[in-house]
């Protein structure tokens, strides 16, 4: 194709959310004919290495970001990696800028990774915080993260503009000088009438340790559970492992990890699903309008919020790690579940944006024949 771009999409390893999420993205590049190329690290990467296996694909340096072990330490612990953030940004900066000159790329898609960025190519950010919540300190976190935004070509938000919607304050501000695209929920998912196979299914992600914390807790609420189980642990190996165990009055059936054919199967044959209130899970689950159960990962202000707001509107129940027992599913039956938002992403439309060569820019060998 004659206007065909080169386009480098690049995640945020922090937990799995922000990977899955690029996967329809990536998949609209690849339908319209243009040219993706992956660049992320951790899981983030391997996953969406399994995902498109010949998409060309890059390791960029690590945030090396991890939770406190306790929540209440969760925003000291973010501050006290901060220096080693701003390090991996500058790296991170350098090493993109590197990819452009020698892959001749026209643009890059960065969802939240603040490195993921160079003046001479178009470059747009995906987000679903245009606030990010941090207790006390909201309005700073909020106000240094639109000024990162602001030097992006484009901000695409993954939720509807209007009401209702899904991140409530999260992605939408009263006003903003910000170039703000909605594309409406982002899924990989599709909602097919299937057999209801499990009773329940527990879809873990996120980083360590907060992610083996919770899986430890959940074996051993769930041995109680009356009916069959799908236990996914979220966790990105080289091989898919399987592993059955009987309960006293059921089946729990563990996978470390599933691609996304896999899950999407595996999920509109649950009646039920136990996760984080992750906001890339909560579209997911929109769009194939299940009943959840949330736990928030602890110290994490946004998943929090999302637990909160989904309660209080009567669609989701949420309780924090520490309180989980497994009388708390019970609760599921007295909520709506999550329905499906009309996606509105028009992607040839907002790939348009690659096709602006700015100034100064360095010419590539597409943006010479266009």
């Amino acid at each position: 194709m004659q206007n065909s771009k080169r386009i480098l999409v690049a995640p945020l390893n922090w937990g799995l959310g922000h990977a899955t999420r690029c996967i329809p993205i990536i998949q609209a590049l690849l339908d319209q004919g243009h040219q993706p190329f992956i660049a992320s690290d951790g899981v983030a990467l391997s996953l969406l290495q399994k995902e498109f296996p010949n998409v060309p694909s890059f390791e960029l340096p690590s945030y090396k970001i991890t939770y406190a072990e306790k929540g209440k330490n969760f925003k000291i612990k973010m501050i006290w990696d901060s220096p080693k953030v701003m390090k991996a940004m500058a790296l991170e900066k350098k090493a993109v800028k590197k990819l452009v000159k020698e892959q001749q790329l026209d643009g890059i898609i960065s969802d939240n990774r603040l490195g993921a960025y160079y003046k001479k190519v178009p470059c747009v950010f995906i987000t679903h915080q245009l606030n990010v919540l941090s207790g006390n300190t909201t309005w700073m976190s909020s106000k240094a993260h639109q000024k990162i935004i602001k030097k992006f070509d484009a901000c695409w938000v993954p939720d509807v503009e209007g009401k209702p919607n899904l991140t409530g304050k999260l992605g939408h501000l009263k006003k903003s000088k910000l170039k703000i695209a909605y594309l409406g929920p982002l899924s990989r998912f599709e909602k097919k009438e299937l057999p209801l196979v499990y009773d329940l299914m527990v879809l873990l992600s996120g980083p360590e340790p907060q992610r083996t914390f919770l899986e430890e807790k959940l074996l051993e609420e769930l041995t109680q559970f009356e009916g069959n189980i799908l236990f996914v642990k979220g966790k990105i190996e080289s091989e898919q492992t399987v592993e059955e165990q009987q309960l006293s009055k059921g089946r729990i059936t563990l996978y470390n990890f599933m691609q996304s054919e896999t899950l999407q199967t595996a999920l509109n044959q649950s009646k039920k699903v136990l996760c984080r209130s992750g906001y890339t899970t909560v579209m997911d689950l929109a769009k194939l309008e299940k009943k959840a159960f949330f736990i928030p990962t602890p110290g994490q202000y946004e998943q929090e919020y999302l637990g909160k707001r989904l309660q209080k509107k009567g669609i989701v129940p949420y309780c924090n790690q520490e309180d989980f027992t497994l009388s708390e599913l019970d609760r599921m039956d007295k909520f709506s579940g999550l329905t499906q938002f009309e996606t509105t992403s028009d992607f040839s439309g907002l790939f348009t944006v690659f096709s602006k060569v700015k100034e100064n820019s360095e010419p590539t060998s597409t943006s010479l024949s266009t």
